[in-house]
């Protein structure tokens, strides 16, 4: 939650939502993305030892369809591929399902994002004006349909 309320264009879900996620449906798939923690001899007296959350990408399998549900990427790991490698993980696990599509929402002032799922084929296919709150804004609705 920490990290998912550090990008203000992310889906902004209660706790209990993210535990609900997974113990309603089974059909979910959460990706996460850690730094490696760093080398023994890298390490600073006293520093945490555990791996740093840098990103997570939530879907929902709608049999033959996937819905994205939230990706979340650290401020400090964005622009580097991560949201790629998250998303190509996803479509790939699609393909395996022999799922039809992917499709999901995003608020249409998130450029990063809307750029990244344009980049990997996704289509605009329609618009939910005022879905999302604080700011009220529209939701731009893409699909990439699965060969």
């Amino acid at each position: 939650m920490s990290l998912e309320r550090q990008s203000a264009t992310a889906g902004h879900w209660t706790e209990a939502q993210y535990r609900q996620l997974f113990q309603s449906s089974p059909a979910r798939l959460l990706l996460v993305a850690e730094a490696a923690p760093p080398r023994p001899s890298h390490r600073q007296p006293g520093a945490d030892a555990g791996p740093g959350l840098l990103g997570f990408l939530v879907a929902h399998h709608l049999a033959p369809e996937w819905e994205i549900e939230n990706i979340v990427v650290a401020p400090a790991a964005r622009r580097k591929g991560l949201g790629k490698r998250l998303l190509d993980i996803l479509l790939a696990a699609a393909r395996e399902k022999n799922s039809h599509s992917v499709f999901l929402e995003v608020r249409e002032s998130n450029a990063g994002a809307r750029t990244l799922y344009e980049k990997a084929a996704f289509e605009q296919t329609g618009r939910r004006p005022s879905y999302y709150t604080s700011p009220v804004e529209d939701a731009i609705l893409y699909r990439r349909t699965l060969g």
